[in-house]
C-alpha cells in the first residue's frame, strides 16, 4: 500500500532546550500581561467623565437649557403618545406630565431669579 504523507522529521531535542522555552513563555506573558512596561502610552485618569458642563455658566443659562430640554422632552413624549394607542399610551402620558411639571418648576425658577443689572 501506498502512503501518501512523508514521514515526520526526526525529533531534534537540542532545538527544544528548556531554558529557551522558559524564556519565550515569560517574553509572551509579559507582552500580554504586563502592557505598562513596554513603553505603552500614559495612562488616563482613572475618572474621566463622558459628559462635563462648563463650571463658568451661570445659573441662568443652566436653568435656560435645562428648560429647553425639558420642553424639547415633553413635546417628544406627547408625539410618541400620540401615536400609539391602548395601554402602552397611558405610561407615555404620565411621563409627559411629569416633563412638564418640572418644566414648569423651572420656569418658575428663572422668573424669580434676579438677574444682575
Amino acid at each position: 500500500m501506498f502512503k501518501v504523507t512523508p514521514n515526520p522529521p526526526p525529533s531534534d531535542d537540542r532545538a527544544l532546550d528548556p531554558q529557551k522555552i522558559q524564556e519565550a513563555t515569560d517574553r509572551a506573558l509579559d507582552y500580554y500581561l504586563k502592557r505598562e512596561d513596554l513603553a505603552a502610552p500614559p495612562s488616563s485618569p482613572k475618572y474621566r467623565p463622558i459628559y462635563v458642563v462648563d463650571p463658568t455658566l451661570d445659573d441662568e443659562t443652566l436653568l435656560v437649557e435645562a428648560c429647553e430640554s425639558l420642553s424639547y422632552a415633553h413635546a417628544m413624549a406627547g408625539n410618541i403618545a400620540n401615536s400609539i394607542g391602548g395601554p402602552e399610551r397611558k405610561p407615555l402620558l404620565a411621563l409627559q406630565q411629569v416633563i412638564m411639571l418640572n418644566e414648569l418648576l423651572v420656569n418658575r425658577l428663572l422668573d424669580k431669579l434676579k438677574l444682575p443689572q
